[in-house]
């Protein structure tokens, strides 16, 4: 990016006619624009050249004091903008060079843009993390899997000398089951929540994550684009499965709504049509 004594910081895109008469301010207070080109507008604050040049963005992303700020001016502008209609985000520190660099961007995303308004329409995200709590779990796993419950039973029947070896081998396969129960009782939430959103974006779980005061392992990393009329059957749908779960195991986060980071991307993870 050439030098320049401004950069134009875009937060998003919307539909031209999209009001920001009462929007927050943005990134270091700084009041927002629209700039429109054809049916679309990016939403956009101009920012100090020099303070934003790449290499001083590079530098403050290593600093969370630095970045926390811009980070929650960035994302209040999104929320703001998603309470009062679609808006397609864009990454934090989305840097243009002015307003010809603005459109251009707009003309050549244009289709992208415009399907992406369309889908995120009418709906807002809603994130749901589930964990599977193992110390809660091994107490009732035996009700939900007969492997476990059968197993469990042999070893009570058994002699002393063969009840040591089928409690080692009950012990090896309890810990197998844990997970195999958690994969179904995971899958059986989102299909549960499925046909109340719109969409649905799973994203692929590959670390082990713990909650204050307990382990956990993270079983659903879930976003769900939800529609105003449909809000309060997927509520409590939800509290159901809470009902269900939320004491046997299981512990359940959610948040919402959000702007629809996940169902703006141009790869997005898993995404289903509802």
């Amino acid at each position: 990016m050439p030098p320049s004594s401004e950069f134009w910081y875009v937060y998003g895109v919307v539909p031209t006619g999209a009001s920001i008469a009462r929007a927050p301010d943005g990134v270091d207070d700084t009041p927002l624009e629209l700039c429109a080109e054809g049916d679309l507008a990016a939403i956009i604050s101009r920012l100090d050249g020099q303070r934003y040049a790449p290499s001083e963005i590079e530098r403050g992303t290593e600093d969370v004091e630095w970045l926390a700020p811009r980070a929650v001016a960035h994302d209040r502008v999104l929320t703001w903008m998603s309470d009062h209609g679609p808006v397609v985000p864009l990454p934090i520190f989305s840097m243009f060079s002015g307003a010809q660099a603005v459109r251009a961007m707009l003309s050549e995303r244009h289709s992208e843009l415009e399907s992406a308004l369309r889908r995120v329409a009418g709906g807002r995200e809603y994130a749901l993390r589930v964990y599977r709590i193992d110390a809660e779990l091994t107490t009732i796993a035996g009700e939900l899997s007969p492997r476990l419950k059968a197993l469990q039973a042999a070893a009570d029947a058994a002699s002393p000398g063969q009840r040591y070896l089928l409690e080692r081998k009950l012990d090896t396969e309890r810990k197998n089951e844990l997970h195999v129960i958690g994969g179904r009782i995971a899958r059986d939430i989102v299909n549960t929540l499925r046909p109340f959103a719109r969409n649905t974006a799973e994203t692929r779980i590959s670390q082990r994550t713990t909650r204050p005061g307990a382990e956990g392992v993270l079983i659903v990393d879930a976003a769900f684009l939800v529609a105003a009329d449909a809000l309060n059957q997927f509520q409590s749908t939800l509290a159901e499965l809470v009902r269900q779960h939320g004491t046997r195991g299981f512990r359940f986060d959610f948040t919402g709504p959000w702007p629809p980071y996940h169902f703006v991307q141009r790869d997005e993870v898993a995404a289903h049509g509802a």
